[in-house]
């Protein structure tokens, strides 16, 4: 309704209370913030606060309205009749305000649609009819605003029924009306607090706040500097991040060369069953194309017989009876056979999730065996190459005793060499001093002959 336009919720004065008092017993950092005064002292600040909460009383009455000329007959016995009566005007002002701005705005959109034929006349004298009773509007808007008026002045005038009015402010005020009032009971409690603050104390805050600012200020250049060296270390982490994501990337193509088999595979059973899959639906297309030119063939012929012999309509309705029958009967059996064709399709379907939960598991036995596969292989060419390594060596060892032996015996062979030339030369000396000996002693025995 129209009253939703003053509905904004009342305030809770405990709450009030609880908003301006100071605290009794502040901490020792925030004692700047909180004011020495606990009550106004001068007849101006009383009066600025008088008028607040006058001001959210009456708020609070009037975003009650909606409620109460929506609930008017369980209400009309304990607010009064004069003021049950200025309820009932006011909800028919706004009735009559919501009819008639629906229909310009259902006038306006469907003159919107019609903007095509805006060079006509008739056209410009709807827009012009249009302008005349919006210009209606306004008055009548004037006409709840007085109303709504004098009904806050009936309710300030009888207490009882305001208080009534007050206890049925919880489910009789919208969201908007609470979010209204709670903002003015705010607005209450930092007045109040303003008004208790003097102009020392008000130097004293301003001081407090600009310390606390540049103390601020200070945290957030050692943040700002925090940040500078988590930037830097990121880079480096983002940096390592990114050659494990190209090993990881490699492992990945020769995952893929692998996993490319199944892939494939995979692909042609999926394209068969699609395959299938259209082959049927193009089926049953034509069996029920089939069978709507059928129907449509009865229809026709009905119709043709109905418009030729009107005296002969008794028995072309048994006639259309029968034939419809037998429409329904085909509808029936099209019916049962398109259920077996959906049994047969879930059917495949489970099927089709079967074995799909199958290449699933036989994709995770793959990557395992792929993972147990590449181990193997790693080891077989670690084994390899230390198998090579160790035949080169062999190789290598073979070599050298080959060379030993052949210097050790050459050696052997010198040395019996030269041993035996030592013997060859002794020999000889031993034969000359012999044949020398020999030849004295004839010499001797010659001269003794002599």
């Amino acid at each position: 309704m129209a009253l939703d336009i003053f509905s904004m919720g009342p305030p809770d004065m405990n709450r009030i209370r609880l908003m301006v008092e100071p605290s009794k017993k502040p901490t020792s950092p925030l004692k700047a913030l909180v004011p020495s005064k606990t009550k106004l002292t001068t007849i101006e600040t009383r009066r600025i606060m008088s008028v607040l909460d006058e001001t959210i009383h009456k708020v609070q009455l009037v975003t009650l309205l909606s409620y109460v000329t929506s609930n008017k007959e369980d209400l009309e016995g304990m607010l009064g009749k004069d003021i049950a009566k200025a309820m009932r005007e006011h909800k028919d002002l706004c009735q009559v305000l919501l009819d008639r701005v629906s229909y310009l705005q259902a006038e306006e959109s469907r003159a919107q649609e019609e903007e095509e034929f805006e060079d006509e006349a008739w056209f410009r004298d709807h827009l012009l009819s249009l302008e005349q009773q919006k210009s209606h509007l306004p008055p009548l808007m004037q006409q709840i605003k007085e109303s709504t008026k004098d009904i806050l002045r009936l309710l300030l005038s009888n207490p009882q029924a305001a208080g009534l009015l007050l206890q049925m402010q919880t489910p009789g005020r919208s969201a908007g009306a609470q979010t209204f009032i709670d903002s003015l009971i705010e607005l209450r409690g930092f007045l109040f607090e303003k008004l208790l603050t003097s102009p020392m104390e008000a130097r004293d805050k301003a001081q407090f706040i600009q310390d606390v600012t540049k103390q601020n200020r200070n945290n957030q250049e050692a943040i700002d500097a925090l940040e500078e060296e988590l930037a830097a270390r990121t880079k480096d982490r983002n940096a390592e991040v990114e050659k494990e994501n190209s090993v990881i990337q490699e492992l990945k193509s020769q995952l893929h060369q692998v996993l490319k088999f199944s892939e494939n595979s995979l692909h042609r059973s999926k394209r068969e069953a699609e395959k299938q899959q259209r082959a049927d639906f193009r089926a049953s297309q034509a069996r029920v194309a089939k069978i709507q030119q059928e129907i449509l063939k009865l229809q026709s012929q009905f119709h043709n017989l109905v418009v030729e012999n009107r005296e002969a309509e008794q028995a072309l309705r048994k006639k259309k009876y029968k034939v419809e029958t037998e429409i329904e009967n085909w509808i029936q059996k099209y019916d049962s056979e398109m259920g077996e064709k959906q049994e047969e399709y879930e059917e495949l379907d489970i099927i089709h999730k079967e074995e799909k939960a199958q290449l699933d598991e036989l994709k995770q036995r793959h990557d395992m065996l792929a993972e147990e596969f590449a181990q193997i292989r790693e080891e077989r060419e670690i084994n390899s190459k230390k198998r090579a390594e160790d035949e080169q060596e062999l190789m290598r060892m073979v070599r050298a005793a080959t060379l030993i032996q052949a210097v050790w015996k050459g050696y052997l062979v010198r040395s019996m060499l030269k041993s035996k030339k030592k013997k060859r030369g002794k020999g000889k000396a031993k034969g000359k001093e012999k044949g020398k000996g020999e030849k004295g002693k004839g010499k001797k025995a010659a001269k003794g002959k002599k």
